[in-house]
């Protein structure tokens, strides 16, 4: 079949919406394999963006590896990061002078400026400072979510960035998964008919919420940002994106419930490593995650030598919180969170944050008056109340080189993609995310995290009050 006849089928089996991404291939009775086209504001560039990563840990080295792939695009030209190994192993990848290599942010701002753009990959509570003065200096900035801590925090950035006339792209990325991509485009082209309502899942991962958010550097949110903005923003943003209508109000309940010092088992220890009793049958092991699986072992900044790698990992699961109980931790994030927000036109969207799954892929769910959709982000279907036929999308998406699992659903790179235009042709109308654009999800978080705290429906206002 090709593609102007697959496209006549579709747009039959779906009410007549228009299918504007490129089909790739009938994989099946009413499944079909989809690319998002490039996007038609890109031009050729003369030359690459030129940019300075503050932060090198893992954000920064996704973004970054983007420029390392294509550096006829994006060229790195300078780094701040205080970790001497994150460093250097960013300086390497990137061919960065020694006079362009600083160990904290401020410093990078003491010299005048010397790239296109700043890319900010900091922890949650270092976004705001760097970014204002990034901004004050004339750098344009791809910023890593959340935009700041505090909604008046993010308010400043969004004025300054009005005032400066810069353009500060929010990593916002899973606006550019092909998946989301074509959830949005159908929800527009009225496949479905009017939204009624929508439910969203994110599943954290069981390991993955132990790792990041009870270990890992997000587990406190007095010394971050709440874990509805520090992992959840996503969802609620792609929420708000996809229905496209301003949000109105929003509730929250949610808790931590079971990584606590009251549920550890007898026999445990303060870390894994000091002979805990219950260790081999802890799912929660420290020792079996990073040592035994060498799961998520980015973070132990490993030696390029993988002779050492066992050695290194016990003495870092000694010496370091990834190495502690799970249930002697100062952490307090929720382990589950569940938001409901009205939107205009008395659309109804659920939200819910679990940590307990063994799974990770996002699930969203969306009713329209004239047909629904169900996805998995590897697959969206598609059905039509109106015939009872049902149509499934299957995206093909290329994930970032080394991080296959991210989550992201190739989304990454293709932010960069458009940021890199964006910046070059000094034009924000390149990208999806742009800071105008991200806030409003925000602001949900924030109102959402005063609903849970005070028992309360939040209004969610946009405007200053």
């Amino acid at each position: 079949m090709n593609r102007r006849n697959v496209i006549k089928s579709l747009g039959l089996s779906i009410g007549a919406a228009v299918i504007s991404t490129d089909v790739l291939a009938n994989l099946g009775e009413n499944k079909y394999g989809y690319k998002i086209p490039a996007n038609p504001l890109h031009v050729p560039l003369a030359k690459p963006v030129t940019a300075i990563t503050l932060g090198a840990g893992n954000r920064g080295t996704v973004y970054g590896n983007f420029a390392a792939k294509f550096p006829d695009q994006f060229k790195i030209v300078g780094v701040a990061e205080p970790v001497k190994f994150r460093n250097d192993l960013y300086a390497t990848t990137h061919s960065i002078p020694a006079e362009n290599r600083f160990d904290t942010w401020e410093r990078v701002f003491d010299r005048p400026k010397f790239a296109d753009a700043i890319v900010i990959s900091t922890p949650d509570y270092m976004h705001y400072e760097p970014c204002m003065k990034a901004l004050s200096m004339g750098y344009d900035i791809l910023l890593e979510k959340p935009i700041a801590p505090t909604e008046k925090e993010c308010r400043d950035i969004l004025e300054l960035a009005h005032k400066t006339n810069r353009i500060v792209a929010v990593c916002h990325v899973l606006r550019y998964a092909p998946y989301f991509v074509k959830m949005k485009e159908l929800v527009a082209q009225g496949a479905i008919g009017e939204v009624i309502s929508v439910q969203h899942f994110e599943p954290i991962e069981h390991t993955h919420m132990a790792h990041s958010y009870v270990r890992g550097n997000w587990h406190n949110s007095k010394e971050t940002t709440p874990i509805i903005l520090a992992k959840s923003c996503h969802d609620l943003d792609i929420i708000k994106w996809v229905i496209n209508k301003p949000s109105k109000q929003i509730v929250a309940m949610g808790d931590l419930k079971w990584f606590r010092k009251e549920n550890a088992p007898a026999g445990s220890t303060a870390r894994c490593t000091d002979g805990c009793k219950v260790e081999r049958e802890c799912p929660y092991s420290a020792i079996k995650e990073y040592h035994d699986r060498r799961s998520r072992t980015k973070v132990l900044d490993l030696p390029a030598d993988k002779s050492k790698h066992s050695e290194v990992i016990m003495e870092r699961l000694k010496t370091t919180n990834y190495g502690r109980c799970v249930y002697r931790m100062e952490n307090d994030q929720p382990d589950h969170y569940i938001t409901s927000i009205m939107f205009d036109d008395s659309v109804t969207a659920n939200f819910s944050m679990e940590a307990f799954t063994s799974y990770h892929d996002r699930r969203t769910r969306i009713m329209g008056s004239m047909g629904d959709m169900v996805g998995d982000m590897t697959e969206l279907v598609v059905t039509d109340f109106r015939t009872r036929k049902s149509t499934t999308f299957v995206p093909k998406a290329e994930d970032v080189e080394g991080y296959k699992n991210s989550g992201h659903g190739g989304g990454d790179w293709l932010l960069v993609k458009d940021f890199v235009q964006a910046v070059a042709q000094q034009n924000a109308k390149v990208l999806t995310s742009t800071i105008d654009e991200s806030i409003e999800s925000h602001i949900m978080g924030f109102m959402a995290e005063e609903s849970r705290k005070k028992g309360k429906v939040m209004p969610i206002r946009m405007s200053r009050v």
